[in-house]
């Protein structure tokens, strides 16, 4: 097993926190800071971003340089998008909209190998070396990538139990801002009723013994949702973090106490 991925199960499954943000960069220079910070991992967006496959492929390699599990947060449920992410090297996929088990059931084939799934063969690709790694090693190493599945509506959340009860999926994460347009409140996601549907769906998880994940992007949620047991913890955007910091270091410059008054130039 990649020491990157067993890092990231055992601390998951010793009941251990892991944090990481999204990532809408094209730049892996930004994908390096982010590990050389402590973090665990990166989701590199490729659902609201406009980021190529072939920037991404440079993004996984900073972020395995720098100590961080690298996943692609792919567009959609396509089977050869799946691929793709993983060809590249990608060590897990969140994949986004899922509604029901047939869909969740589709994605864990396209992301393994026989006999854990029926992903599409080419042993030329980045994750087997160019095919210099042996090709049993290969295929049978396809069973630990990591997958992620995003409900987010009421549809998944209808269907959630015949979800639950499937195997394959590693990571079950909870979108609060499409759950909460799903719910008639776009955009609240610190509104009660989304609160309470998100604990309702974490709780059943939990009995089922699945590790949840969910997106924060201030530390209040971050410690609501810690509290109550979500594992994979996605702390806010590349982009937000950055302009927060800028935001914050600008009023820091302009406040009262950093402006001299008078003086000559």
């Amino acid at each position: 097993m990649n020491d990157l991925i067993k890092r990231f199960r055992e601390a998951v499954s010793n009941g251990q926190f892991v944090y990481g943000p999204f990532m809408k960069t094209a730049d892996p220079m930004f994908v390096e800071a982010v590990g050389m910070a402590g973090f665990d991992f990166v989701i590199l967006d490729m659902e609201h971003g406009p980021v190529s496959f072939e920037d991404q492929q440079n993004n996984i390699r900073a972020a395995a340089l720098a100590g961080l599990v690298p996943i692609i947060r792919v567009p959609n449920t396509d089977e050869n998008t799946i691929a793709t992410a993983l060809d590249i090297g990608a060590m897990g996929v969140q994949v986004p909209q899922v509604k029901n088990a047939r869909q969740a059931r589709q994605i864990v084939n396209s992301s393994r190998f026989y006999p854990y799934g029926m992903r599409g063969v080419c042993r030329f690709v980045r994750a087997a070396e160019y095919s210099r790694m042996d090709r049993k090693k290969y295929f049978e190493a396809s069973k630990d990538l990591l997958v992620i599945i995003q409900l987010e509506g009421a549809d998944a959340i209808a269907n959630l139990d015949e979800i639950l009860d499937l195997d394959g999926i590693d990571i079950l994460f909870v979108g609060p801002y499409d759950l909460s347009q799903s719910l008639g409140v776009p955009g609240e996601v610190e509104n009660e009723i989304v609160i309470e549907k998100m604990k309702s769906i974490i709780a059943r998880a939990q009995e089922k013994g699945k590790v949840v994940g969910t997106f924060v992007d201030n530390m209040e949620n971050l410690k609501l949702w810690r509290d109550v047991g979500v594992q994979y913890l996605s702390y806010s955007v590349d982009i937000g973090i950055f302009t927060e910091a800028c935001k914050a270091l600008l009023n820091k410059i302009n406040s009262p106490e950093n402006i001299s008054g008078g003086g000559s130039h």
